[in-house]
């Protein structure tokens, strides 16, 4: 007697690494090694590496055990709230500097208002390093 041998072919679980927030990381946080866990669970959206999270600033307050979204973390600020700034404006050779107040937080190559200490006028400019942000012509898109 011929032995019938039916193949099921049932669909395999994935088992991806997620990660997970080892304790609270408050909004406006960077994110360090020990602050994520590797968690065998497959989390639509959650960062699998924490090589791709540390040193990223939380936008949101992460809790522990919740996993660890790339869309709720951002590059870094270098630029804070009320911070010193150098202005620097640049048009054909010709470079000014000037004092400024930075009137809100951004990271690198994020804009930001800055108000000329001098003049007291605000403006639009694109943070370059820590504590410059360039005005002018050169920083619209």
């Amino acid at each position: 007697m011929w032995g019938l041998v039916l193949l099921l072919l049932l669909p395999m679980p994935v088992f991806a690494d997620a990660l997970v927030a080892t304790r609270l990381i408050r909004a406006t946080e960077v994110v360090r090694e020990g602050d994520v866990a590797v968690q065998r669970e497959h989390i639509p959206g959650a960062a699998s590496d924490p090589v791709q999270v540390v040193g990223l600033e939380a936008r949101v307050a992460i809790y522990p055990g919740r996993p660890v979204r790339l869309s709720d973390l951002g590059p870094a600020a270098v630029v804070e709230r009320n911070d010193s700034v150098v202005m620097v404006y640049r048009q054909a050779g010709l470079t000014i500097l000037s004092e400024g107040r930075a009137l809100g937080r951004a990271a690198l190559g994020d804009m930001v208002t800055v108000m000329n200490i001098a003049s007291r006028q605000s403006v639009q400019g694109r943070v370059t390093s820590f504590g410059q942000v360039e005005v002018g012509t050169m920083t619209t898109p």
